[in-house]
């Protein structure tokens, strides 16, 4: 689903609210998941999952085309738990 689509379909069911409301309130909520985010800060959402930074150790690899060895940096990556309402929906939906 992209952003688009996801406002459609919240404008839809809030009736009283113009699609660019919704957008604004979207944006919002993304920005402060972002700013939560990039303050190391986990983000819980109950129902649907929480999402933390983790930081990846820095490694050596060797690549394959040249064989040569590259070291890789540590890097930050983000991290979905998903909730355990929302697995139990999605393994109700596989069957």
């Amino acid at each position: 689903m992209l952003k688009r689509e996801l406002i459609s379909e919240a404008a839809g069911q809030l009736d009283e609210y113009y699609k660019q409301d919704v957008a604004q309130a979207l944006d919002v909520i993304l920005e402060e998941i972002t700013q939560a985010l990039t303050d190391g800060r986990r983000v819980e959402i109950r129902g649907f999952g929480s999402f933390s930074v983790r930081t990846r150790r820095p490694r050596t690899t060797k690549n394959p085309k040249t064989g040569r060895m590259m070291d890789i940096p540590s890097r930050k990556t983000l991290h979905f738990t998903m909730s355990k309402s929302l697995k139990e929906v999605l393994i109700e939906d596989e069957q």
